[in-house]
């Protein structure tokens, strides 16, 4: 009798779970529009790019912008950070945590330093025998294409002014060679670099054949296939940009062209013959081992498994094609910056739009 009675209840607490299940519905996923929005407020709706993105230690996201400054979201709201919080400018080129968990900030008229209360602009002193640029359109900037910390905790970075390192203390300026061309300058400069597991640094730019790798003691130059540039009159590029180093320890680079692999010994390219249709700015392998690839020039996501590519678009959900900074963050979830000041969420399943335009609040006259 007991058991029977026991079984009754059981039965009768588990219909009025279900019950309320019905009546409650299922839970409800939130709409963009009810998500934190990174919100851009200067500047044409459709200029710009997000065009880097760092996660910190402390799981806060940053985003660097063209013109709209630096955002920090901390999981409940943006925040944005602009030349009236002492950046020296609000086009955001490059990020890096450093080891301290101070974040280095690249801008347009060189890097600044926010040691999680102040932003502090930074000058690395030029060398008295530098020439001028002779390009009049750059030669008062002084850009930071790309900041790495390595392992023995020097900070090197890439500038339109030349790559330099800076110890803790002195920054001082590493020559590859003079034969290097430099974009956007007319003195030679590099625009990405990354090291390996070896230790080795691995250079990068667009106005320059192949690529470049320092070991320590000499310097290595390897050409590369020359992939063609999508467009109506394709164009052949022999540049790479260092991109990442994955869990087998093969090196990725991306050109308006393609990809291209190094395993230490062949490189491999991709391209549209096998089906990476458009040019590649950058490339993050997942925690699942799977490699990200985006592009600029509506080339749009693309996913890669080891044997095929799978592509991802605006009617897959992204908010633009043109694709300027990818990052997995610490739930494994992606952030994709676009162009149009765009910012993509994607969770595996769902693309979600984090970001909208506001046009400013007119000033009274």
């Amino acid at each position: 009798m007991y058991q029977t009675h026991f079984v009754f209840r059981v039965l009768s607490m588990l219909a009025c779970s279900i019950l309320a299940l019905a009546c409650n519905g299922p839970l409800k996923k939130q709409s963009s529009a009810e998500l934190p929005q990174l919100v851009k407020t200067i500047g044409n709706p459709v200029y710009g790019n997000v065009q880097c993105i760092l996660e910190d230690q402390s799981g806060n996201l940053w985003f660097g912008t063209t013109e709209n400054g630096l955002y920090q979201y901390d999981g409940k709201s943006f925040r944005r950070y602009l030349k009236s919080d002492s950046l020296s400018h609000n086009n955001i080129t490059s990020l890096l945590e450093d080891a301290k968990g101070q974040i280095w900030i690249g801008t347009e008229l060189g890097p600044c330093l926010y040691n999680g209360k102040t932003i502090s602009p930074i000058s690395i002193p030029l060398p008295s025998s530098q020439p001028l640029n002779q390009n009049t359109l750059y030669r008062k900037k002084h850009t930071v294409f790309n900041m790495i910390q390595t392992r023995n905790g020097k900070i090197w970075l890439a500038t339109i002014d030349g790559v330099f390192i800076y110890d803790g203390k002195t920054f001082s300026q590493f020559e590859l060679s003079p034969s290097i061309k430099g974009f956007l300058s007319s003195n030679p400069n590099m625009e990405r670099l990354l090291e390996d597991r070896d230790g080795n640094i691995w250079f990068g730019g667009r106005t320059n054949d192949g690529v470049y790798r320092y070991d320590g003691q000499n310097i290595t130059h390897f050409p590369l296939e020359y992939l063609n540039q999508k467009g109506a009159t394709p164009r052949p590029t022999g540049w790479a940009w260092p991109q990442c180093q994955d869990a087998a320890g093969n090196l990725w680079f991306g050109n308006w062209g393609g990809a291209y692999r190094y395993d230490g010994k062949k490189w491999t390219s991709f391209s549209t013959k096998d089906g990476l249709n458009g040019g590649v700015t950058r490339i993050i392998q997942d925690r699942n081992g799977q490699l990200w690839m985006g592009g600029d020039a509506e080339t749009g996501l693309y996913r890669y498994n080891g044997e095929t590519f799978q592509h991802f678009t605006t009617r897959d959900g992204l908010i633009n094609n043109s694709i300027w900074a990818i990052l997995e963050d610490q739930a494994g979830h992606l952030w994709i910056g676009t162009r149009t000041t765009g910012l993509s969420h994607y969770d595996g399943q769902t693309f979600t739009t984090r970001s909208v335009y506001q046009s400013a609040p007119q000033r009274k006259p």
